[in-house]
């Protein structure tokens, strides 16, 4: 059973950003069947999605930016802020890891509720001005 779902309503209507969603939405369910499925999660599995998670969010990050910096987005600094303080902690719940911490559900909750919360408001919160510049 996934963790989080995709659903249409979690869809901006711009495809470059709504494709990155969805492969973020398949990680962290990845990452929940990897944890949740057996007593003892392979811990190079749990490994490689974690380092795809920071990487693809970091690019995903930048592609946003990019588009709020070409277009004006005047909400650019506020976004940014999100953007770092998640990147923040995705790279520290990284380097713990690999430092020998485990990844626990309770951490995988925190990702999911962030990500949903990011999509489902502040990134909605972009995407008419986006699409009112023809980014679709």
């Amino acid at each position: 059973m996934s963790l989080m779902p995709w659903s249409d309503g979690m869809a901006l209507g711009i495809e470059s950003i709504d494709n990155q969603h969805r492969w973020l939405v398949s990680a962290v369910n990845t990452m929940h069947d990897e944890l949740s499925g057996s007593e003892q999660p392979r811990r190079e599995v749990v490994g490689q999605i974690l380092e795809g998670l920071v990487d693809y969010s970091v690019n995903h990050f930048i592609l946003e930016e990019e588009l709020f910096q070409r277009f004006g987005y005047p909400e650019t600094i506020a976004h940014k802020a999100e953007h770092d303080g998640f990147s923040g902690k995705a790279m520290e719940l990284s380097f713990r890891f690999e430092d020998g911490d485990s990844v626990s559900l309770e951490t995988l909750e925190f990702v999911k509720d962030w990500l949903m919360h990011h999509i489902l408001k502040v990134d909605r919160a972009y995407a008419p001005f986006l699409r009112s510049k023809g980014v679709v």
